[in-house]
């Protein structure tokens, strides 16, 4: 059990195992067609971030898929709480991925597959402290990815380019409009501010229904903040006073540049804005209060 504590200890269909010894065919279909599902659930010291949330999206995009889920709830929150105790606990990121399992390479999904479950736990990389003082700067793309975007699919293709897309015009994310109207980034969703209103793009099937996203919401309606649940446009987007980037790892982060020129005006154009720092507070205290993480029988050592 020594040497399992020391290496990263993954979880592969049903069975707990260093990483190094964890294999799947090159016949699976995650592989060969990007064929599966995932997550990622941010644990701050055991204690999940809308863990329950995470998992029942899960279900939602397998259902979009034909996937059947392999695991109920309750066994998929134990999974993962004796997956975060055998790596060490503390503050850490769990991967899950689903995929359709193992078959002859054709692209009808025959039927009676048994799904490929994979999961991993990684240090919870949220954003130094200067991102939240300084903010970050983003390229403004056209949206060119499948029109499933509410599904969390493994297919990350069209993501991965406009990120890369981004990072060769010196931004450090793709924001991102379709037909003139925003829809998020390429990894996380985005919010505009504009004369004290929050400006949030609806989810539909353009846009991943973002669990921060939709806390963020939460947090502002309980805080009295205004908010627009509505198509943002191209123009409303260059005109506001504040922009914002969410996603389970990178929580609320300001957005200070877009295409190169500060967002917002005047003396405070290019800084974190007053509305932002309301919601960052309030998403930190939300952290702070998240119930105690429950007790996990550990595995025979």
């Amino acid at each position: 059990m020594t040497q399992a504590l020391c290496l990263p200890t993954v979880f592969l269909n049903g069975e707990y195992m260093p990483l190094e010894n964890a294999k799947i065919s090159p016949l699976d279909r995650g592989f060969i067609f990007g064929d599966g599902v995932y997550e990622v659930i941010p644990y701050y010291d055991g204690r999940g971030l809308r863990a329950r949330e995470h998992l029942l999206r899960l279900q939602r995009s397998m259902d979009e898929l034909y996937l059947t889920n392999p695991y109920a709830i309750d066994k998929w929150e134990a999974t993962i709480n004796e997956l975060i105790a055998r790596n060490g606990g503390g503050n850490v990121g769990v991967y899950i991925q689903v995929t359709r399992g193992v078959a002859k390479r054709d692209f009808p999904p025959p039927e009676g597959l048994t799904p490929t479950v994979f999961m991993m736990v990684n240090p919870l990389a949220t954003p130094k402290p200067e991102i939240y003082a300084k903010g970050i700067s983003v390229a403004s793309l056209d949206d060119n990815r499948w029109l499933k975007c509410h599904v969390k699919s493994t297919a990350l293709l069209g993501a991965v380019l406009l990120k890369h897309e981004s990072s060769l015009l010196g931004a450090d994310e793709a924001i991102m409009f379709r037909d003139g109207y925003l829809t998020e980034s390429s990894a996380s969703n985005i919010a505009a501010v504009k004369n004290g209103v929050i400006l949030c793009p609806p989810m539909d099937n353009l846009i991943l229904g973002g669990i921060t996203y939709v806390l963020m919401m939460e947090l502002a309606r309980k805080a009295g903040m205004p908010m627009e649940v509505r198509r943002v446009s191209r123009k409303e987007v260059r005109a506001a006073d504040e922009l914002w980037i969410l996603s389970s790892t990178k929580e609320v982060a300001p957005i200070v540049l877009l295409d190169g020129k500060p967002v917002g005006h005047g003396a405070d154009a290019g800084k974190p804005g007053p509305m932002f720092k309301k919601m960052y507070e309030l998403f930190q205290q939300y952290k702070r209060d998240l119930p105690p993480a429950a007790r996990v029988a550990r595995a025979a050592e």
